[in-house]
C-alpha cells in the first residue's frame, strides 16, 4: 500500500469514527470494504463507542498487535445497544460466529460463564466456563454475572442440589459407602448420599430447577401451588409449608438478562425509519439465535416511485433474509404486511422481550440515519441548509427554493414609540447586514395591522425602485390576520407574487404551527424536526430585533431634556451647566451673569434668550 493509499484509507476510517455515537455497543473491523465482501477481523465492545474506537486512531499505541490490527482495517461497522452488559453478550456471540483473527478472547480460552446441569445419577448444578455437552446440559452464557449468581442462589435455597463430587450410584448408596457432609447438617442438602432423600424427589427438584433456568418460573409456581393444595388436603402441613416458602422465594426472584431469553430461539426482527424528506428509508435487521443477538445491520433504500414503508419492507425482507441465509420461522415487524413468506409468520409484539427487540432494532435504524446525515453535513456543510430549504419548498409547494426569507414584527407600548423590524435569512442563515429598522410614521395609536402594512409597503416599494432582489418567501410573526394584511399590500397594491407564510404561537407564547395558503392552512411539521427549529429561530430573532430597537428608542425618549432643544448648546456645554447649576429649573432661573461664568458670553446669550423669549 502506497503512502497516498494509506492516507486515503485513514481519512475514510476517521470520518466513520467522527460520526460514531456516544452509546454502548459493539464494533467490527473489516479487512476490506463491507460492500466488497470484507471479512470481520476484530470484534470489540464499548461503553462509549466513539471514545473507544477513537482510541485506536488518535492515541499512541504501544502494543505491536494493535498496530498491526489498525494497519489492516479497511472498514468499520457497529451496533448500538441499551447497556454495556448487552454489548458484552453480543460481542461474545459475534466472536463465536465469525472467529475474528485478532480477538484475544479466542486465543486465551476465556468466555462468559454458563450454568451446567450434569448427567449424573444425582445431577449437580454449578457455573462453568467450559462447554462440553457430553457432561450435561448448559444454560447461558450469562454476561450479567450477578444474574447468574442470583439464579444459582435461588436454586440452592429452594431445591438444595448436592454440591459434592461423590460418584453416587444406587448400589454404593445401599452399601453405605458414603457419610453426610457439613452441607447436610446445616440443611443445605437433602442427603441423597445416605438415602435421606429419595431418587424421585431429587429428580423432581432438578426438573423444576431446569424450568427456572429456562425462565419458566411461572410454570414452577403453578406446580408448587397445586402440590401445596394437595398436601394441605392430606393434612401434610409441613410439606405444604415447604411449597409455600418455595413460592415466596420464586416470587421475590428477579434475574433476567435483557438480551438473552430462552423463549426466543430463532427470530428475525425488521424495522424501518424514514429520512426527513421521505426520499430514503433505513431498514434495520436483527437476527436472534438461541436467545442472543448475533447479527444487526442497517440498509438504506431509495424511494424511486414514492413507495410506502409497507412496500419497501415487502421488498427488503426477502432480500435481506436471502443475503444472510436466514430460515427463521418467526419474523417480528412493526406493522402488518400484505405478503407472506414460505414457512414463516409475521408477528407484531405489543409487550415483552419481543417488543423490546423491536424497539432495539428501531433504535439502531434511527442511529444509522442520524450518522448518515451527520456524515454528509461534515463533508458538505452547505448540504444541511440546502436540505432544509428543499424540505420547506416541498412542505409549502413553493415554485423555487426559499433562499431569501424575510420576516417582520412590530413593537410598541400603547402605540407610543412604535417601531418595526425586518430580518433576512439567506440559505437558512441570518444575514444581519440586510436587517432593517423602521420607525412607524403614518399610524396613530396601537394598530399592529396598519403598522405592518406601512412597513411592508415601504420596504418592497423601495426594493422595486432600486431593483433589489425580492425575497423568495415572506414570514409574518403571527397567524391569519397578519398574513391577510401583508397579502393586501404585496399582492393587491404592489402586484408582487411573493409567497406568504405565518408562524402562530400558543397560549404560552411558543411557536406551535406553520400556516400557508389562501385561506391559510396548518402545515404538518414535527416540533422536534430541524426545520421547525430553524423557523422558531427566525421568529425569535425578529422578535428580539424589533423589541431591542423599541427599547433603544424608548430609552432615548425618556432621557430627553429641554437643553437638547437649544441650538448652539452641545453635550459639553450641557454637562457644564448641569454640573454647576444642578437642574434645568435652576438654569432657567439663573441670571445672565451666572450663565456667562459657566459658558462664556456667546453661549450664555444663546441659553438666556432660549429661556427668556418674549
Amino acid at each position: 500500500m502506497t503512502k497516498e493509499e494509506n492516507e486515503k484509507r485513514l481519512a475514510y476510517l476517521k470520518n466513520i469514527v467522527l460520526n460514531l455515537p456516544h452509546k454502548p455497543g459493539t464494533y467490527q473491523y473489516y479487512d476490506a470494504k463491507i460492500d466488497e465482501g470484507g471479512k470481520i477481523i476484530y470484534v470489540g465492545k464499548a461503553k462509549d463507542l466513539k471514545n473507544r474506537v477513537s482510541s485506536y486512531f488518535h492515541k499512541e499505541v504501544d502494543r505491536y498487535k494493535t498496530k498491526v490490527l489498525v494497519s489492516k482495517i479497511q472498514d468499520i461497522s457497529y451496533s448500538v445497544v441499551n447497556s454495556e452488559e448487552d454489548a458484552l453478550l453480543i460481542e461474545n456471540q459475534l466472536i463465536k460466529q465469525y472467529q475474528p483473527r485478532y480477538n484475544v478472547l479466542l486465543k486465551d480460552g476465556k468466555t462468559y460463564p454458563s450454568i451446567c446441569v450434569t448427567k449424573e445419577y444425582y445431577p449437580r448444578i454449578f457455573k462453568t466456563r467450559k462447554i462440553n455437552k457430553r457432561y450435561g446440559q448448559f444454560y447461558g452464557p450469562y454476561s450479567h454475572i450477578s444474574s447468574m449468581y442470583a439464579i444459582l442462589d435461588i436454586i440452592k435455597k429452594v431445591y438444595k442440589p448436592r454440591t459434592c463430587r461423590l460418584p453416587l450410584t444406587p448400589e454404593r448408596i445401599q452399601k453405605g459407602e458414603f457419610k453426610p457432609c457439613l452441607e447436610y447438617h446445616i440443611h443445605n442438602c437433602g442427603g441423597p448420599c445416605i438415602d435421606k432423600q429419595s431418587y424421585d424427589d431429587y429428580q423432581e427438584n432438578i426438573r423444576q430447577a431446569r424450568e427456572i433456568l429456562k425462565g419458566n418460573t411461572r410454570d414452577v409456581e403453578d406446580y408448587l401451588r397445586q402440590k401445596m393444595s394437595e398436601y394441605a388436603e392430606k393434612l401434610q402441613f409441613e410439606r405444604a409449608e415447604e411449597c409455600k416458602q418455595r413460592i415466596i422465594a420464586l416470587d421475590n426472584f428477579a434475574a433476567k438478562s435483557e438480551i438473552v431469553s430462552h423463549t426466543i430461539t430463532d427470530v428475525d426482527v425488521f424495522t424501518i425509519v424514514d429520512d426527513d424528506m421521505k426520499k430514503n428509508a433505513f431498514v434495520n435487521y436483527i437476527h436472534v439465535k438461541k436467545g442472543a443477538i448475533n447479527q444487526s445491520f442497517t440498509y438504506e433504500y431509495k424511494r424511486k416511485l414514492d413507495e410506502t414503508d409497507e412496500e419497501l419492507l415487502n421488498d427488503a425482507i426477502p432480500e435481506i433474509r436471502q443475503r444472510f441465509g436466514s430460515t427463521a420461522k418467526e419474523i417480528i415487524v412493526p406493522f402488518p404486511l400484505d405478503f407472506k413468506i414460505k414457512d414463516a409468520e409475521f408477528f407484531i409484539p405489543q409487550r415483552g422481550d419481543k417488543h423490546h427487540l423491536l424497539e432495539l432494532s428501531e433504535m439502531n435504524a434511527k442511529q444509522y440515519k442520524f450518522d448518515r446525515i451527520k456524515q454528509a453535513e461534515k463533508l458538505n456543510p452547505e448540504q444541511k441548509q440546502t436540505h432544509l430549504m428543499k424540505e420547506l419548498q416541498d412542505k409549502l409547494k413553493l415554485p423555487k427554493l426559499p433562499y431569501q426569507i424575510e420576516c417582520f414584527d412590530n413593537s410598541n407600548i400603547s402605540g407610543t414609540d412604535a417601531v418595526a423590524g425586518c430580518i433576512v435569512y439567506k440559505g437558512m442563515k441570518p444575514s444581519r447586514k440586510d436587517y432593517r429598522k423602521y420607525n412607524i410614521k403614518t399610524v396613530v395609536g396601537p394598530d399592529d395591522y396598519a403598522s405592518m402594512q406601512e412597513v411592508v409597503r415601504r420596504r418592497y416599494s423601495r426594493m422595486m425602485e432600486e431593483g433589489t432582489p425580492l425575497p423568495d418567501l415572506i414570514i409574518t410573526d403571527g397567524g391569519k390576520g397578519q398574513m391577510d394584511v401583508v397579502r393586501e399590500v404585496v399582492e393587491d397594491e404592489l402586484h408582487l407574487k411573493i409567497p406568504i407564510a405565518g408562524l402562530a404561537k400558543d397560549d404560552r407564547h411558543r411557536t406551535n404551527e406553520l400556516l400557508y395558503g389562501f385561506p391559510p392552512q396548518v402545515i404538518g411539521l414535527k416540533t422536534d424536526s430541524p426545520l421547525f427549529h430553524v423557523l422558531t429561530q427566525i421568529q425569535d430573532e425578529v422578535h428580539r430585533y424589533a423589541i431591542t430597537f423599541h427599547r433603544e428608542k424608548r430609552s432615548k425618549h425618556q432621557l430627553h431634556s429641554e437643553l437638547d432643544d437649544i441650538k448652539g448648546i452641545g453635550p459639553k456645554s450641557k454637562d457644564l451647566l448641569l454640573k454647576q447649576l444642578k437642574s434645568v429649573k435652576r438654569i432657567e432661573e439663573a441670571t445672565k451673569e451666572q450663565l456667562v461664568e459657566v459658558l462664556g458670553p456667546a453661549k450664555a446669550n444663546i441659553a438666556w434668550e432660549h429661556f427668556h423669549k418674549v
